[in-house]
């Protein structure tokens, strides 16, 4: 049951305001989720109810995060009610020839607006399978993978979809009540979503004593992949979390006192649709012609800005958390900052062509076309290699 603050109603609180995200509040924060009610035989020491179960177990003590195992739990479970649908109830029982009917039952799949799931989700509802055949082949509970041979679909690499400028990001955050003490919070959110790039995930969990004032940073703990990082915050994002520390913070904390940062109105940590609740409004608030977005497009402009102002990729890896470079040079598809100069510089068509570098005047080698060529023969069609004879 939610703690009610007795000194929520002191000071300048907006009622309707805070009735309106009070919704969102009743929202479990990170609890673990409750077991799902059998939809087979546990007591069978063959069934995929006994096994799914024992996996999940299995994945829980090697240390796996709570989203991993939810996602296990979600697919296995998806898969498990289509083969009880057709009479399949043990593990043993299931075939290559079943999986492949089930990938294209995934494929033909509509969500209840009519639109097919992406090729990413038909992804992530065929790896964690593949996971769970394989621990039950090393475990001797069947005598051979039928998922082994599954291959997976073919993701998009899709671009961010939108990006704010410096004058937008501006607009959005002039956007909260500052007269109001949960606009002073909400403004240090997106102050430090745009300064730090971090996730909504890896906000909401924030502690008090993870603000490094005096090096003028915030730690991260156990973030995705479970990971710990050390984040550098700009000097205007540190100054309006000082604020909220200092005059909004402790109005709405009540005892005992956990230490999360950002508080709800009821004084329980934000819950993570608050988050995407409270960013979007204030995007929207601020009518950015054809641009949307929450949490993660501060991420995305952050990581943008700091591209085209100079920042090496591998530093911006460091300060976003990624495991793989690849996730980052995303970004460098994003910015065309570097491609505008390169165009203006040697486009024939480009206006400022009397203004252009010298040293794009000098003719290529014979090398260097015989390779460029080369390369556009290779990315003129990139499923060549895949037609049939």
């Amino acid at each position: 049951m939610s703690r009610v603050n007795p000194r929520r109603r002191q000071g300048n609180w907006n009622r309707p305001e805070a009735e309106a995200v009070l919704p969102a509040l009743r929202v479990t924060r990170g609890a673990v989720r409750k077991p799902k009610d059998p939809i087979g035989d546990p007591d069978d020491p063959r069934s995929l109810e006994r096994h799914i179960g024992e996996f999940l177990e299995w994945s829980t003590v090697r240390g796996f995060s709570h989203h991993t195992i939810s996602s296990r739990e979600y697919a296995c479970r998806r898969m498990h009610e289509w083969l009880i649908e057709r009479g399949v109830t043990r593990t043993g029982e299931v075939t290559k020839p079943m999986l492949d009917r089930y990938q294209r039952y995934l494929f033909h799949y509509r969500k209840p607006n009519g639109q097919p799931i992406t090729f990413l989700t038909q992804k992530n509802r065929l790896m964690p399978l593949k996971q769970f055949f394989s621990w039950c082949t090393k475990t001797n509970r069947i005598l051979y993978n039928p998922a082994a041979d599954i291959e997976m679909p073919r993701v998009e690499h899709r671009l961010p979809k939108h990006v704010l400028s410096i004058e937008e990001v501006e607009r959005v955050m002039s956007q909260p009540d500052l007269t109001k003490p949960l606009g002073v919070r909400d403004r240090a959110i997106i102050e430090l979503f745009y300064a730090t790039g971090m996730r909504r995930g890896e906000l909401m969990r924030l502690r008090i004593f993870d603000v490094d004032i005096d090096r003028r940073a915030i730690r991260i703990n156990q973030a995705k992949g479970k990971k710990d990082r050390v984040i550098p915050i700009t000097e205007r994002a540190l100054a309006w979390l000082l604020r909220y520390l200092g005059d909004v913070r402790p109005r709405l904390a009540v005892e005992p006192d956990e230490g999360v940062l950002f508080l709800a109105i009821d004084g329980e940590a934000m819950a993570l649709n608050h988050l995407t609740v409270l960013a979007s409004r204030y995007v929207s608030a601020a009518e950015i012609d054809g641009k949307t977005g929450s949490c993660h497009l501060f991420r995305h402009t952050m990581a943008t800005l700091l591209l085209e102002g100079g920042a090496d990729i591998r530093h911006i890896q460091a300060i976003l958390g990624h495991a793989d470079l690849a996730s980052t040079e995303i970004y460098t598809r994003v910015s065309v900052q570097a491609l505008t100069a390169v165009i203006d510089a040697c486009h024939p068509g480009a206006a400022n062509s009397q203004n252009r570098d010298p040293g794009f005047d000098e003719p290529p080698t014979a090398a260097e076309v015989a390779e460029l060529l080369a390369a556009l023969d290779t990315d003129a069609d990139p499923d060549a290699e895949e037609a049939p004879p």
